[in-house]
């Protein structure tokens, strides 16, 4: 059997992202404008619909960054942010001079915990601080409690900025996350849904808020014949050719939602009679994930003392990659400082689960190795 890398996420081509960089060589727009930009704008405001305006950017973070900027963040400012979450979350808060106040999770979508938010809100402005903006991420691809964190945002007026970068394809009561937040943004990193290489996008609910955006990202050159600028700006635009991949992706992503979904399937299956291993998924039929990683908890009292590393160390063992559950934020060297709210969900769910191989370029051969690694690692004492 093949012992090549079988990968968490790799990038899957979908075959025609390079018609759409050719035409960009042949008619020479390779700049940071240009055709394929405006098109896969265009393109992502036509599949979010809600009419949305959609910039496209050199990464999700710098869409975090210039939400941020948006929303009036400044030096000295709070700004609340899940803390189960990739670090590009959290760091443009600290490129703002701005202070992070981590929440916790809630253990049916593993995103910010409604108790935990209003908790953190009241004794902030209590401290005289009231924060300046929410972050809220859609983890893994699974939408948060909108309702309940948007119902406390508007409570106490303070604006969301919806971190969807792992959350492309997936919804909430048929609308599509990213459109969610006053402020939304995506991500096209390599690992994602859909890839432009690197890059992301921000999600505006005005044209005014979107060009905003995009003059930031140009390094806010002011009208003038001559470079003038009256505001800090950002080399945050995406290429043309960039946007080319962007463009040919588009044209397969619900087919890539698909294929992510059937791969989270395939583990709910595989894992049907092992007991100690839950399978993530959506609390109820109100939620549609694309489930961009798979992930599940093991619990090794139930796994004959089987815990997260030696699940990891053994796919690691057959050349498959798997991954820890994001390191909360709150317990990062680099954040320990700032204040949390809540409990022990995000830490528990760090120590006891893992990323399984979810991409949607992922073979039958893939699975099957797979498969046998799993029934090699779990004895029959371990299967129900």
């Amino acid at each position: 059997m093949n012992n090549s890398k079988i990968w968490l996420s790799s990038p899957h081509m979908g075959g025609n992202e390079q018609q759409f960089i050719q035409e960009a060589f042949d008619t020479n727009w390779i700049a940071p404008l240009g055709p394929n930009v405006n098109g896969l704008e265009k393109d992502l405001e036509n599949y979010l619909e809600n009419q949305v305006c959609v910039g496209v950017l050199s990464s999700g973070t710098a869409a975090i960054h210039l939400g941020l900027v948006l929303l009036d963040v400044k030096a000295g400012d709070e700004v609340i942010c899940q803390s189960l979450t990739f670090s590009a979350s959290a760091n443009p808060i600290l490129y703002q001079g701005a202070i992070p106040i981590f929440v916790d999770s809630e253990l049916d979508t593993w995103n910010l915990c409604p108790i935990a938010l209003e908790e953190a809100i009241k004794d902030r402005i209590s401290k005289g601080k009231k924060p300046k903006a929410i972050i809220a991420v859609h983890l893994y691809g699974v939408p948060y409690k909108v309702e309940e964190v948007r119902a406390i945002a508007n409570r106490y007026e303070i604006p969301i900025l919806e971190d969807s970068a792992e959350a492309l394809g997936s919804s909430y009561k048929g609308q599509k996350c990213g459109t969610f937040g006053d402020i939304g943004i995506l991500s096209f990193n390599g690992n994602k849904i859909i890839t432009t290489s690197g890059g992301g996008a921000i999600i505006t609910k005005t044209k005014e808020w979107k060009e905003k955006a995009v003059f930031f990202a140009t390094q806010s050159r002011d009208e003038a014949p001559h470079y003038q600028h009256s505001e800090i700006g950002y080399n945050y635009r995406m290429s043309n050719i960039c946007a080319g991949i962007g463009r040919g992706q588009m044209e397969v992503l619900d087919s890539h939602v698909s294929l992510r979904r059937e791969m989270h399937d395939f583990y709910v299956e595989v894992f049907k009679n092992i007991k100690g291993i839950h399978v993530f998924k959506v609390p109820n039929a109100d939620y549609f994930s694309n489930y961009w990683l798979t992930t599940i908890i093991i619990d090794s009292q139930l796994t004959n003392g089987i815990d997260r590393e030696m699940v990891r160390f053994a796919f690691e063992s057959e050349n498959i990659e798997c991954r820890p559950l994001w390191k909360p934020m709150h317990m990062q060297p680099i954040f320990g400082e700032y204040s949390y709210y809540g409990t022990n969900v995000a830490a528990s769910l760090f120590e006891n689960g893992l990323c399984l191989p979810s991409g949607s370029n992922l073979t039958d051969e893939d699975r099957a190795r797979i498969r046998l690694a799993t029934n090699r690692l779990f004895k029959k004492s371990t299967i129900t």
